[in-house]
């Protein structure tokens, strides 16, 4: 859609892992676009959320969290991070407030001083977004800030609540004013840029995420082999679930094969309810040892293939 006050831009989320960046474009956005879970590392891609403000369209890149890579899956990640926050108008680096007052030597204060570090090495300036506010009080923030501010020059501070809302209203003002004028690059009832074959699978991986986050590592995906659209408007869904051992997977399985049934009746429910239509929906669950590194899952990711 074009018009003379149009405007239409690219705002890239970063951040350490578990930051609260897929909660708060769900919430700018208005509807599930990225899957969310207490698992750190969670979003393993890009995906882009479609919002309007006014009369700009922002489109907001759910970036994977930046840490420091182990796994060939892991650089692919954090180089997709990277590019998201190259290719971006505006950048926007949220922080877990409480977690780096609590602990300012953690593993999430040394990732989020990682990523400043990136931002001014490639003289990219950026916002800050203090999230997780939640009954904090303002004088306990203003050191964070000062601290981090002394280590970039940010061009703006926002104190937010992706879960609550707090804070996002004057967080959208500003980018929607910050992004360049131009026509809108989507039709303006499009909520997200991501494959609903893809959205299928992330969602089951979420449901197994939440179900099983103490018992089940990050060695799982879940690929959707098939979709076919019926003739009465519901769907046939058949979805893999890898795992990279036989451990694994009885895990998945759970005894008598209750947990992967309750494992598909919530994400088929979930499925019904962003889809529109019913769902029938199939889980396996298959051994691969290497799925990691298959080439055809990062294509499938959007990804691009690192050199081992």
């Amino acid at each position: 859609m074009s018009g003379p006050d149009r405007r239409c831009g690219f705002v890239a989320i970063i951040g350490a892992p578990n930051a609260g960046k897929s909660t708060l474009v769900n919430r700018l956005v208005g509807s599930k676009v990225s899957i969310v879970s207490r698992k750190v590392q969670t979003t393993r891609m890009r995906v882009r959320g479609v919002m309007i403000e006014d009369k700009s369209q922002i489109i907001l890149v759910d970036t994977p969290g930046i840490f420091e890579p182990k796994r060939r899956l892991d650089r692919a990640m954090v180089n997709a991070a990277w590019a998201g926050a190259a290719d971006a108008d505006v950048v926007c680096l949220i922080v877990d407030a409480p977690e780096l007052i609590a602990s300012p030597d953690g593993w999430s204060a040394k990732d989020t001083t990682r990523i400043i570090e990136g931002l001014s090495a490639a003289k990219r300036p950026a916002v800050l977004l203090l999230n997780k506010i939640d009954g904090m009080r303002r004088d306990e923030l203003l050191p964070l800030i000062e601290r981090l501010r002394g280590q970039a020059a940010f061009e703006r501070v926002f104190m937010i609540s992706a879960l609550t809302g707090d804070g996002t209203k004057e967080l959208l003002a500003y980018l929607a004013a910050a992004v360049p004028p131009g026509p809108w690059a989507y039709p303006e009832d499009q909520a997200a840029d991501i494959p609903l074959r893809l959205l299928a699978s992330e969602i089951t991986r979420e449901r197994i995420y939440d179900r099983l986050h103490q018992e089940l590592p990050y060695s799982t995906t879940v690929v959707t082999e098939q979709w076919t659209q019926n003739k009465d408007g519901s769907a046939r869904l058949e979805q893999t679930i890898f795992v990279e051992r036989d451990g694994q997977k009885a895990i998945v399985l759970g005894k008598g094969g209750a947990t992967i049934k309750l494992l598909g009746s919530q994400a088929r429910v979930e499925m019904e309810a962003l889809f529109g239509h019913k769902v029938h929906l199939f889980l396996h669950v298959k051994v691969r040892e290497n799925w990691a590194d298959d080439p055809a899952h990062y294509r499938e990711m959007g990804l691009d293939i690192p050199k081992a």
